[in-house]
């Protein structure tokens, strides 16, 4: 009796292999300053849409403060200021589409970019705007801590009277010190796990944790090259609050079509 041979035929669709780690590269000064340049002009080309996305982040960000006057939240407000540049990453989406394109040379159309922008949230880069949110609710979470566990004793129900609280009284000082240094941290954690991972998923088909990781070998082997970068980033953010939140109608568009520059310059492109 003749036996069949059995053949083995590989799978249509085979498990895919694990993915092989993300070259990053060495980043300069001079990187970062021609990254700027390049952010800036991708602004002067399309003006109109950039600071669309910058008005778009600076009318929420004025609604969210004046909800929280509505809602007598007033404690809330300066941490809702310093932590809002916390999600800035997630709402410059639009504006990397936009470098992207205009490094390509392609055209593009309002509806172009908003299409781009909506597609993420079926996309891998959803994951990372929950990232984002988490770290900026725990933001919120801690500081509420601290002032329950310091200013416990201190009362004050209008918004002069809370930064009278936190300016001008020992305890203030206290929970001042503790607040920065806890805010640095996180901070310091959301920078490096989203600093190229938002211009990557955007760009690339890859998975949220491949993307962060990747994002963290480049901050720790650019230690401090990216540590100038954050600091621009959140002396300019912090600065454009001021005035209302007007000054994010700019900043925000610069910094964002720069991101996108810096990230092509610390990870090597995708090999085909």
């Amino acid at each position: 009796m003749t036996s069949k041979a059995t053949e083995t035929t590989p799978p249509n669709d085979p498990t895919p292999q694990q993915q092989a780690m993300i070259e990053v590269n060495g980043v300069s000064a001079a990187d970062v300053t021609a990254s700027l340049k390049a952010g800036f002009s991708d602004f002067l080309t399309r003006p109109i849409m950039s600071s669309f996305f910058g008005l778009f982040y600076a009318v929420f960000g004025i609604l969210f403060v004046w909800c929280l006057v509505w809602l007598g939240k007033i404690w809330m407000i300066i941490p809702a200021m310093v932590g809002f540049p916390l999600v800035a990453p997630f709402a410059a989406a639009g504006l990397y589409e936009m470098s992207r394109r205009l490094q390509n040379g392609e055209s593009f159309s309002w509806s172009d970019i908003l299409t781009v922008m909506a597609q993420q949230s079926k996309r891998e880069m959803g994951w990372m705007a929950f990232v984002t949110l988490f770290v900026f609710w725990v933001w919120m979470y801690q500081i509420r801590l601290w002032l329950a566990i310091i200013l416990q004793d201190v009362s004050f129900s209008s918004f002069d009277g809370f930064l009278n609280a936190v300016l001008f009284t020992p305890e203030g000082w206290t929970f001042l010190a503790i607040g920065t240094c806890s805010g640095a941290v996180l901070s310091a954690v959301l920078f490096s796990v989203t600093v190229v991972a938002m211009p990557m998923l955007l760009e690339r088909e890859i998975d949220f944790v491949t993307a962060m990781l990747t994002s963290v070998r480049v901050v720790t082997e650019n230690p401090l090259v990216m540590l100038t970068w954050a600091a621009i980033i959140s002396v300019t953010m912090l600065i454009s609050l001021a005035p209302a939140f007007l000054g994010l109608i700019f900043a925000l568009p610069i910094l964002g079509h720069t991101t996108w520059h810096l990230y092509q310059k610390a990870v090597p492109p995708a090999k085909s």
